[in-house]
């Protein structure tokens, strides 16, 4: 039996030990203070195995050796030596649209509401700290318009398509190039045809769809390589060319990497990231959607997203079939859009254009209690970041006078300015300062000799703000397109973004992007960097996203607090965006008297066994 001596020797040691462990983990921590910087330590170790099938990468050289990043201006960050390399099964990487991260997270999907083909985002802790490699013989993609007919295998090394779609002449491979020939499963003969077509059945003689500048913006939904929407560009009419990463692999990938406005989306469960009365015409071929499911909830989002009087036109066998099955469907579609009062414009063979209303008169005048009901005022018919869709008719208020005819469009006051706040004066103001912005990024780039002509093709600007940038480039007659990103949590300036006459998208910088890697080939972004530190997002996260959307040899242009812009011009040798640089103060002006600087940078083009 042990005496008071030697219980209280026990005690004295197991506070000894308790003391010992509170000290190690206390300057534990204090050397993980230590050594975090602007970017995480897990680019400074060997990424760890967080996917069952993924392969171990390189450790990094060397950690930065600074303190724990924060706001204050002045923060001496040191530059990263070098950023992981992503396996090689990653190089078509769209980490919201991951398949196999949802079975390996065993998400319960609704498979026949497509919830598999909607976004579905890895955990910060599963997140690829790495850059996506490029595949194997990548090459530097062929230029605009050359690009709309063929496009290097390499870059888009997926071939499944031209053999599934060999006799509707959707793509063909030819030796090192993939030739698109214009083709689609419903215009086996071209779109150029089908186009002129769709514009004579809407009383246009010349067949011009454009109808005088009245139709600027369409959705095409499931639109395959995007052949349809390439062809209206040579009627200044913008297509937003839409379809889900499903079995017809990589068909969005060739439309971006052919120069075709594109992205990824699904009608399935969620609404679309646009707000309402965006499009002047929606179009679906073919595209195996049966419109009528669910109290014909994906109809009405298609609804929503139509301006008064826009069209929906719809190529498909229920039209001209008179099987039971198509018979009944077509009855079925004809009873949806009748209780939506949408009105037959014209039907032609196998094709049907209905119209959307201009006014609210057909819906007061319909029985009550008719289905599907107009939409109530708590509804928020514009939200449309990860909102799920509603059954119920878009109202039409809010839209005053209409739109002018595109071009002059670009340039007018929108309509829905004064949603935001906004008068004409600031529209004015806000269009100037743009212009002289984008004027002097030009210049700073053609001095330097980083463009060159039609070496730019696909641009997104991640801050759209009022479209300004974009509207900038066309007025200066650049022949690209532009993907106006308007962050959820900002105010909803994407509606006037659409009333300009462009196209764009809400997201949410936290997350990655709905698209392939390599995909644009510059990224201007403007306040970003602040707004993930507002939100307080992961600004590693943020480049390596950036890295994954940008081509090899894209550019670069950040505009932001002078020391954010500082930090990540440290790290562009690690992000491998050392082809060219510079940073250059900016100018104060009508739409931010902050203190900015300007990173003008290019990626380089790379292989991992080039940098490991």
């Amino acid at each position: 039996m042990r005496g008071r001596n030697a219980d209280g020797v026990a005690a004295a040691q197991k506070r000894r030990v308790l003391l010992i462990a509170c000290s190690m983990v206390l300057m534990l921590s204090l050397l993980s203070i230590y050594h975090s910087s602007f970017f995480s330590d897990e680019n400074d170790k060997q990424i760890e195995d967080t996917r069952d099938e993924r392969s171990s990468v390189e450790e990094s050289e060397s950690s930065a050796d600074d303190s724990s990043s924060s706001d204050d201006e002045g923060t001496d960050d040191l530059p990263l030596k070098s950023i992981p390399v992503c396996d090689s099964q990653y190089t078509d990487l769209i980490p919201c649209l991951d398949r196999r991260l949802q079975t390996q997270m065993k998400i319960k999907l609704n498979t026949s509401l497509m919830e598999h083909y909607e976004r579905h985002c890895p955990p910060p802790e599963r997140r690829l700290n790495c850059l996506i490699p490029p595949p194997p013989n990548y090459k530097v993609p062929i230029r605009w318009p050359a690009s709309r007919d063929e496009v290097w295998q390499a870059n888009v090394p997926h071939t499944f398509l031209a053999t599934e779609k060999s006799d509707q002449h959707w793509m063909v491979v030819n030796n090192q190039k993939v030739n698109f020939p214009g083709g689609g499963t419903h215009f086996p003969d071209g779109a150029d045809k089908y186009i002129v077509h769709l514009g004579k059945m809407l009383k246009n003689k010349d067949g011009n769809l454009s109808s005088g500048g009245k139709i600027r913006t369409v959705l095409d939904v499931g639109c395959g390589v995007a052949s349809f929407g390439a062809y209206l560009l040579d009627l200044d009419i913008l297509a937003m060319s839409l379809a889900p990463n499903d079995v017809h692999q990589n068909q969005i990938q060739f439309a971006l990497e052919r120069g075709i406005p594109a992205t990824l989306g699904v009608f399935g469960t969620m609404r679309l990231p646009y707000p309402s009365k965006s499009f002047d015409l929606a179009h679906c071929s073919r595209c195996r959607i049966d419109w009528a499911q669910r109290g014909g909830i994906l109809l009405l989002e298609v609804d929503r997203l139509l301006r008064p009087g826009g069209y929906f036109a719809w190529s498909s066998p229920p039209v001209y079939r008179d099987d039971p099955e198509d018979a009944n469907t077509w009855k079925e579609m004809v009873d949806l859009v009748g209780r939506m009062c949408w009105t037959i414009a014209a039907k032609d063979g196998q094709t049907v254009i209905w119209a959307k209303p201009l006014t609210n008169e057909c819906y007061e005048k319909r029985e009550v209690g008719t289905e599907p009901l107009v939409c109530s005022e708590e509804i928020d018919i514009d939200a449309a970041w990860q909102e799920p869709m509603k059954t119920c008719i878009t109202p039409l208020i809010g839209f005053g006078r209409g739109l002018e005819p595109w071009p002059k469009r670009m340039s007018t006051p929108p309509p829905r300015l004064k949603d935001l706040g906004l008068n004409e004066k600031a529209f004015a103001d806000n269009s100037n300062a743009w212009k002289r912005r984008v004027e002097f990024y030009w210049k700073q780039l053609k001095t330097a000799k980083q463009v060159e002509q039609n070496s730019i093709r696909n641009i997104m600007d991640m801050n759209a703000n009022l479209g300004g940038f974009a509207a900038a480039l066309r007025a200066m007659n650049m022949p690209v397109w532009v993907m106006n990103v308007v962050p959820y949590s900002s105010p909803n300036s994407l509606k006037v973004v659409y009333d300009r006459g462009f196209i764009g998208s809400f997201h949410n910088w936290c997350e990655a992007y709905s698209t392939y890697p390599r995909t644009y080939d510059l990224l201007h972004a403007w306040g970003v960097l602040s707004n993930m530190y507002d939100h307080d997002c992961s600004v590693e996260d943020l480049l390596l996203e950036m890295d994954r959307l940008l081509r090899p040899y894209g550019l670069v242009i950040m505009r932001d607090r002078g020391y954010l812009i500082d930090r990540v011009s440290k790290q562009l040798d690690a992000l491998h965006w050392n082809a060219w640089s510079t940073v250059l103060d900016a100018e104060k002006d009508e739409i931010s008297d902050a203190d900015e600087k300007i990173l003008l940078a290019r990626k380089q083009l790379w292989q991992p066994e080039d940098i490991l």
